[in-house]
């Protein structure tokens, strides 16, 4: 089978490279046509367990959902999970296979390389048409060398490139341009097209500059995607602006819940917390280290890719007084994976899985001790919560093997290989819950049972669900509305089809 490959690129990261692939992997379903994302190497804290049992980054995960796919390991083969400002765990074909400093990554690029075009491979051997996402921007002069994340993977498998850039940003004639002149002539003549993403206003008044853009550069705007208010994309690694939703009103009053979250240096999978942001009884606040931390009815500690330093630094934030102060006064607390590591009496880590090798002392809410082991646990799981019985589904990513006297009152029941475990714990006055579960907030049950715990009265849960696929659709709307759909179909070969 002959395959197709359509590489999108941006100028900046978060120009909307991510968005763009979801965007027409979705429109090109409905084109009857069978497509894959992929990402070569994706450098992100959030991240999806797969059906074949491994990890890639979450926008895969999305953009699998978008082509109706369930996430595979080959749709992103090579993932970088920064641990401190110079290092991350280096993960090939969703497995770990250990900690690397930037120049050491940099000389591993070949053996990486190898790992990301045997994926390729695989998957154009199973589907006719591959929609793949580059990384940052294609003109970092720095890290071109042995490039396998942009115009590199493009060259060694010879494929066309959309250029993306974010006009909200500014200066988007500069940054298009700009690109392009930085790029060697092989990989200029691969630029197929521009996308401009998230304008707003008259497009009349736009026009006079594509026009421009087009006759500088002899490549055509293949379209311009409008700023789409509201819409929700789970975030690939950037920590998202918590929305105001509008409020519900039950029985004349406004019955919000207040849920805040630390923002950690090292926060992973802060995805799990969309479902409450997106709340409309829910004032949500994402609370960065160092700043003042508001009165809460619930409290969540999230995961971590670093747990011992991510728990000094709550600590040098003055978030464990708070947290001891919050359970006086009778809140809630959640901790979540590395969450509910740091709640436990100790936390060991005797290979330096997370930095240098020692123990640190948790929080000590719960009776628990966790110690760090080399292999990973990756698992899609469903189950219930031992709240209303509620059922649940959703993933673990934890290299934490976590004992101790709480897990004999868990707070759920999942399902693993056929068989029931216990999971996690609750404290026996009832305020604190702990879990390794990922994805806990995007059961309708589950959310409901966790919030009428928290004390939110005549709950009423939007359908999380139901509004990621309705956003998905909004994506693939916009392509159909506002890009140049011809260029699109020869650009993907459609007209074979015809």
């Amino acid at each position: 089978m002959k395959s197709m490959t359509v590489m999108v690129q941006g100028t900046t990261s978060d120009a909307g490279k991510s968005t763009l692939v979801a965007a027409l992997c979705r429109w090109l379903v409905r084109q009857g046509v069978s497509v894959v994302p992929f990402k070569p190497q994706n450098m992100a804290l959030n991240s999806a367990v797969t059906s074949d049992g491994g990890e890639i980054g979450r926008a895969q995960a999305v953009q699998a959902q978008a082509a109706r796919l369930k996430p595979h390991t080959d749709m992103n083969p090579v993932l970088l999970k920064p641990n401190s400002d110079t290092g991350a765990q280096v993960i090939i074909h969703g497995r770990a296979i250990g900690n690397m400093e930037a120049l050491e990554y940099h000389a591993y690029k070949q053996t990486a390389r190898a790992a990301v075009l045997a994926s390729h491979q695989r998957l154009c051997e199973q589907y006719p048409v591959i929609v793949v996402e580059g990384a940052g921007s294609p003109a970092e002069i720095n890290l071109r060398e042995g490039d396998i994340a942009n115009m590199g993977f493009a060259e060694a498998v010879d494929c066309p490139v959309i250029l993306i850039a974010d006009i909200d940003k500014g200066g988007v004639f500069a940054h298009l341009v700009g690109t392009l002149a930085l790029l060697s002539e092989s990989e200029q003549a691969r630029v197929a097209g521009f996308v401009i993403n998230r304008f707003r206003g008259d497009i009349a008044l736009l026009q006079p500059g594509l026009d421009w853009l087009e006759q500088r550069t002899g490549k055509p705007v293949i379209g311009v995607l409008p700023y789409l208010h509201g819409l929700h994309l789970e975030a690939e690694d950037a920590v998202p602006p918590s929305p105001q939703p509008s409020p519900i009103s039950v029985g004349g009053s406004i019955n919000r819940l207040r849920v805040i979250v630390p923002v950690l240096p090292h926060i992973s999978n802060h995805t799990d917390f969309d479902p409450l942001r997106l709340h409309p009884q829910i004032e949500f606040s994402f609370v960065a280290m160092g700043e003042p931390i508001p009165d809460a009815d619930l409290i969540i500690l999230p995961g971590s890719k670093s747990v011992r330093s991510d728990l000094d630094s709550l600590r040098r934030a003055d978030w464990e007084v708070t947290i001891q102060r919050h359970l006086r006064y009778g809140g809630k607390l959640i901790g979540i994976c590395g969450g509910l590591q740091m709640l436990g009496q100790t936390i060991h880590d005797p290979l330096g899985l997370e930095g240098e090798p020692g123990s640190s002392a948790g929080l000590g809410l719960l009776e628990l001790a966790t110690t760090l082991d080399a292999e990973k646990q990756l698992r899609n799981v469903c189950g219930t919560l031992n709240l209303e019985g509620a059922a649940v589904a959703g993933y673990e990513i934890h290299a934490g093997i976590t004992l101790g006297a709480a897990l004999n009152n868990p707070a759920l029941h999942l399902e693993r290989d056929g068989e029931i475990f216990p999971d996690g714990a609750i404290s026996e006055d009832g305020q604190i819950l702990a879990t390794y579960l990922h994805g806990l907030f995007e059961s309708t049950s589950a959310t409901d049972a966790l919030l009428r715990w928290a004390g939110l009265k005549n709950v009423q849960t939007p359908d999380y669900q139901a509004r990621r696929e309705a956003d998905i659709d909004r994506l693939a709307d916009a392509v159909e509305q506002h890009l140049d759909t011809a260029q699109l179909r020869r650009l993907f070969g459609l007209w074979q089809t015809e």
